[in-house]
């Protein structure tokens, strides 16, 4: 008998181990995603923190990770930039906040819906050519962002410092991520180091002591009692709805929703293979939108499944739903205990830490296999080859387009073409269901 409870404490604290470990990752991506997104850093950690515990607790994934991801910020950069430009030409005694968190309340609403109306085995039917395609885009759009902030160009501000400053911060910041987990290898328990986490505090605290004069972010908001969370939910809350507002929201809304579905189901298929389970995909959106509700309360920015940070907690041996539940209430409590602190991180360290997210989002692997065919190098096997329309389909179709245009239109029209050409056309020559990872 004590036996047994001996092995349950370790389970305990195994699992306990690894939530701390994932949420030190969560809350750095948290910040990174909510100051890409233009909400603020508080923005993306509150989030990582809600959505976290409330996907883990009542997802149907039952050991998963959930926040802010790259593309979900990536369409929430597109509502805030919207609020701030044409919103008041169109309507002009809309409040710009409270429209923002009405897109992101209806993005939890669609998600709730499509669980009620048992849509999570749609997810079959998305290539996963077309998937790689727009992962890649995203990839490319955070590349660009993050450039044009660190220089100043193409109508967005520099960070405040010289300019050379702030590139050599980001650059040595997005370097640090590479090389730390190959120095932790060598050390025991090495594998518990956030990459992330260290390559922040070392660059923000080298800046901290050399008095390096290039722009910290700011938390835009606080929290230091119960009351003040009173007031962040009083005033993030809609005040007034209008059918004019609703219209304006309902776009941006589904095109959140159909990416957070995406971006879910796709996960929660990774995550299945790592632990041998089967995701119950209609219970995983409902989740998702409750989750994406209430971090909208809190002047959020939405999220959905991770799969890094999925990934992560499994491989930090996670075995319990509690883990991830624990990974948010860890975010939460952290961001309340570390706040001053965040207010010495330089904004080009996140700006290094973006590059690095847009590395793990693009699949590389397939754009390698192509090559070495080209240059009939490759060792793979002829299930991987890849042939020049599904090259078409995987860079100059999905991905371009979503770079250009609209991540849903690249999805929309590029499974459409996936299905005509391979049901209608060359049905004895379709083309391959190939995608090498989904990093979020």
């Amino acid at each position: 008998m004590f036996q047994k409870s001996s092995i349950n404490i370790d389970e305990i604290l195994q699992n306990l181990i690894a939530a701390l470990t994932v949420s030190f990752a969560a809350i750095s991506l948290g910040a990174a995603f909510g100051l890409l997104s233009g909400r603020g850093a508080f923005a993306g950690i509150i989030s990582a923190g809600i959505i976290a515990l409330l996907a883990s607790l009542f997802g149907g994934t039952r050991v998963q990770c959930s926040g802010p991801t790259a593309p979900m910020t990536a369409i929430t950069v597109l509502v805030v930039a919207f609020s701030a430009n044409e919103l008041l030409v169109k309507l002009p005694e809309a409040n710009p906040v409270h429209f923002i968190n009405i897109v992101f309340i209806l993005t939890g609403v669609l998600l709730f819906l499509g669980a009620v109306l048992k849509l999570g085995k749609f997810i079959e039917i998305i290539p996963n050519i077309v998937v790689s395609g727009f992962m890649n885009g995203i990839a490319i759009l955070i590349w660009i962002d993050q450039i044009k902030k660190l220089f100043g160009i193409m109508g967005k501000k520099a960070y405040g410092g010289p300019v050379a400053i702030n590139v050599i911060v980001a650059i040595v910041t997005c370097t640090l991520i590479f090389i730390i987990p190959k120095i932790a290898k060598k050390i025991p328990k090495g594998n518990l180091l956030s990459a992330t986490l260290l390559s922040i505090v070392i660059m923000s605290t080298f800046v901290a002591i050399f008095r390096i004069p290039i722009e910290t972010i700011q938390l835009n908001t606080r929290i230091d009692s119960f009351e003040s969370i009173k007031n962040i939910v009083v005033t993030q809350f809609p005040s007034t709805l209008s059918l004019d507002l609703i219209l304006l929201a309902l776009p941006f809304a589904l095109q959140l929703a159909v990416l957070g579905f995406l971006d879910t189901l796709l996960t929660s298929l990774v995550v299945d293979k790592l632990i041998n389970e089967s995701t119950k995909k209609n219970q995983e959106l409902a989740a998702q939108g409750l989750a994406n509700t209430a971090a909208a309360f809190f002047g959020g920015i939405p999220g959905a499944q991770a799969t890094i940070r999925s990934v992560l907690i499994i491989k930090e041996k996670a075995t319990k739903r509690y883990a991830g539940v624990l990974v948010g209430v860890f975010v939460l409590v952290e961001m309340v205990l570390f706040q001053d602190l965040l207010n010495y991180i330089p904004q080009a360290v996140f700006a290094g830490v973006l590059l690095k997210i847009g590395w793990d989002v693009f699949d590389k692997e397939s754009i390698i296999i192509f090559i070495n065919q080209v240059k009939k190098t490759s060792t793979h096997s002829k299930k991987f080859h890849i042939t020049n329309v599904e090259m078409f389909f995987f860079i100059g179709g999905t991905t371009l387009i979503t770079v250009v245009k609209d991540l849903n239109i690249a999805v929309g029209i590029f499974t459409l073409l996936f299905f005509l050409y391979n049901k209608v056309f060359f049905r004895n020559n379709p083309l391959q269901d190939m995608r090498t990872g989904l990093p979020t």
